[in-house]
């Protein structure tokens, strides 16, 4: 008997190796076929440690307890049952067998036991999730679209292989085997009882253990783009490799520059006959976005979390990635036979090197990376148009999936080179070139908003001595309801005696929502102008009303040789009300929620200045917080330059927010953004509830401080 078993699964075992080590090669393969990136090779002591935090820290996974904690231990069982896999070679060969030196100490079974029994229960949990949020069952489950045949595979193998490690030890202790005492193995004496004794049970259940596991090895290893299992693997390295490294949270924040050949792209030399102008084949993504696409989990936390695919859109980032994971694999015999475009889009592969490529890796090749049902695209163009740019997507991705670098990316191909883009859209880049704003009004109206006040609004070209530039945005200058928190915040300045000035005329839009929508052309002589103007001022601090113009002179403007300390008006004035400056003496009347701007909060972290300007307003000293907040807060669907394109497609984004932020019976909505200001105002009056009020947190404020009172 243990000839036999010791045959079958040598056998296995090699046929199973040699087949995951071709599909390791061919994976590498692929990845390596993308574009380069320099940037993710810095920094490697900081990389390493964010990498071990966030894998057996668990960091990104244990903000969803119950599922992260079962996941732990299931990961944890994974990496170190393996030597009980390994050690169920021995078994084959003989039922006393164990792992040499450490099989029989008792702090290995003890250790083992425990892992595999916590293991157990949490792929268990994991199973029973999954069936209780599967489409059929909730109408926006996150595991719509994922390949549900992989994942029960996999955790179904994960249950076999831990139970048949308990029943070989419950077979050797009925054999008075098992050299583990029995406070140190209680689940693995207790199967002991229950269990017949026969030493050819253990040799034979070690051999199912074995098949089992090396029939896992062989599934993967024939199916390259099953995320589900390869992650395992590849998540450490797509972890460690992360853009932006010791960034708290996601990495969110600024866009990368668009590259060609590993290098930002200098539109003073670019040329599109021989640079990359963002992405227009699977290729032309670099070899960190086709990491990207193989990690993916399908685990659909991005999905669940994406305003887009809960308000009916097509977009959904999970099934994004998908599609562009399944099309790079699909594709790769193209690719790895010499195929593909090069950054300027010119065909580099002979006829010759091509005729040994098959016809389905031939026809993958022709599709296009974006078009519609009739043109057999990748990746639909309401796909890409529907991104809000709001990061939850990064946000709540365990494996730091960069789907917002990825998305731009297709939008800047579509921008630039093919000039197709949603048409209104049109209308804000020709404003942005003609008149320095997306509202095309005139630039000369930019400090309008001053008159009235009761102070004269110091500019810089007065040539005084200043703290803080005011960064007015054009929001801020332009729109009606955004004019109000510019005021507000101008007059608490001066009340708070803040050394202060304006740009005024001088100022012009930052290039936020040119960016966004992929005309980095645009955004480099917008970016320019500004850094220009801001240095020859000699700017240091910026005080901004936007979380969009914050996020891009913060933490863009670096790329074009701007660098200031950026900080937004409800930090500053946190910081005012903290120092007692300014004091609050009159309560706001009725609740208050507060709404968490995207740019604000998840890009750059800034959750507690708004809320705590707000909880030394508020009656209590607190706010009702909505369900969706913080981190996890709902975008109000205005990023991503589609604050100026049409909503055509399922429930618009603002109303979905608005009808949350109206269930806490709240009377005000407090913003930090002058675009959540807009939708979430139209979204009230879309509703005629007529019940809350949306206003800025500075005018909350305002609203709350005497002015009689000394200071």
């Amino acid at each position: 008997m243990q000839i036999l078993t010791t045959v079958i699964a040598a056998a296995v075992t090699l046929a199973a190796i040699a087949l995951a080590a071709r599909a390791v090669r061919q994976i590498v393969a692929v990845v390596r076929s993308g574009q380069p990136d320099p940037s993710r090779f810095g920094d490697k002591g900081l990389r390493l440690r964010e990498m071990l935090a966030e894998t057996l820290g668990h960091t990104r996974m244990l903000r969803w307890t119950l599922v992260g904690a079962a996941h732990w231990f299931v990961m944890v069982a994974f990496i170190t049952l393996t030597t009980l896999v390994l050690e169920a070679y021995f078994e084959v060969v003989s039922p006393t067998g164990e792992l040499p030196w450490i099989g029989h100490l008792t702090a290995f079974g003890l250790l083992s036991e425990w892992i595999g029994l916590l293991g157990l229960a949490g792929i268990v949990v994991l199973i029973v999730i999954r069936l209780l949020n599967l489409p059929r069952r909730q109408r926006w489950s996150r595991f719509t679209g994922s390949t549900f045949w992989q994942a029960y595979y996999v955790e179904y193998t994960i249950l076999a292989v831990l139970v048949c490690g308990f029943l070989i030890r419950g077979f050797k202790a009925a054999d008075g085997h098992l050299p583990y005492p029995t406070w140190a193995a209680p689940i693995s004496h207790a199967l002991g009882t229950a269990l017949p004794a026969g030493a050819a049970a253990v040799s034979v259940t070690a051999l199912v253990k074995i098949l089992v596991s090396m029939a896992w090895l062989i599934t993967i290893a024939l199916n390259v783009t099953m995320g589900v299992a390869w992650h395992r693997f590849s998540a450490f390295f797509n972890i460690f490799f992360k853009r932006d490294p010791g960034r708290p949270g996601s990495g969110l924040g600024g866009l990368r520059p668009m590259m060609s050949a590993g290098q930002p792209l200098d539109f003073e030399r670019a040329d599109p006959d021989s640079d990359q102008f963002g992405v227009a084949a699977v290729e032309q993504f670099t070899w960190k976005g086709l990491l990207d696409f193989t990690t993916c989990t399908e685990c659909g936390r991005c999905q669940s979390q994406c305003p887009a695919w809960n308000t009916g859109k097509p977009l959904s980032p999970k099934l994004l990635v998908l599609s562009l994971r399944d099309h790079a694999y699909a594709k790769a015999p193209y690719l790895l036979a010499g195929g593909g475009k090069t950054p300027a889009g010119v065909e580099k592969a002979t006829q010759e090197q091509l005729a040994r490529v098959n016809v389905l890796a031939l026809a993958e090749a022709e599709r296009p990376l974006i078009g519609d049902a009739d043109a057999q695209g990748v990746i639909d163009p309401d796909v890409l148009w529907s991104c809000t740019t709001c990061g939850a997507c990064v946000e709540q991705c365990p494996v730091d999936i960069e789907h917002v670098d990825h998305i731009v990316d297709m939008r800047r191909y579509q921008v630039l080179i093919e000039s197709n883009f949603p048409p209104e859209a049109g209308v804000m880049l020709r404003n942005l070139e003609s008149k320095g704003n997306p509202w095309g009004a005139p630039p000369a109206t930019r400090e309008d908003w001053t008159a009235g006040l009761d102070f004269e609004v110091p500019r810089v070209s007065d040539g005084g001595a200043f703290e803080y530039l005011f960064w007015v945005g054009c929001a801020g200058a332009f729109e009606d309801r955004a004019k109000k928190t510019t005021r507000a915040v101008a007059t608490l300045l001066h009340e708070a005696d803040v050394s202060f000035a304006i740009l005024g005329n001088g100022e012009t839009c930052t290039g936020d929502p040119a960016r966004r929508i992929g005309n980095e052309f645009v955004f480099q002589m917008l970016a320019q102008q500004n850094v220009q103007t801001l240095n020859e001022a000699g700017v240091k601090k910026i005080v901004a009303t936007c979380p969009h113009c914050l996020n891009t002179l913060a933490n863009e403007y670096g790329q074009v040789g701007g660098h200031f300390e950026v900080v937004h008006h409800t930090q500053l004035l946190a910081q005012l009300v903290a120092d007692r400056v300014l004091t609050p003496v009159r309560p706001l009347d009725g609740g208050v929620t507060y709404h968490d701007p995207c740019y604000l909060g998840r890009h750059n972290r800034v959750f507690t200045p708004p809320r705590e300007v707000l909880g030394a307003t508020a009656q209590d000293g607190g706010i009702t917080e909505m369900p969706r907040n913080s981190e996890r807060s709902f975008c109000c669907g205005a990023g991503g330059a589609r604050m100026w394109m049409e909503e055509r497609i399922g429930k618009r984004i603002n109303t979905e927010r608005v009808q949350e932020a109206l269930a806490t019976n709240a009377q005000t909505i407090a913003v930090g953004c002058p675009f959540c200001m807009t939708m979430l105002t139209d979204g009230v009056n879309s509703t005629g509830s007529g019940q809350a009020e949306v206003v800025d947190v500075a005018t909350v404020l305002l609203n709350s401080i005497d002015p009689t009172t000394p200071r």
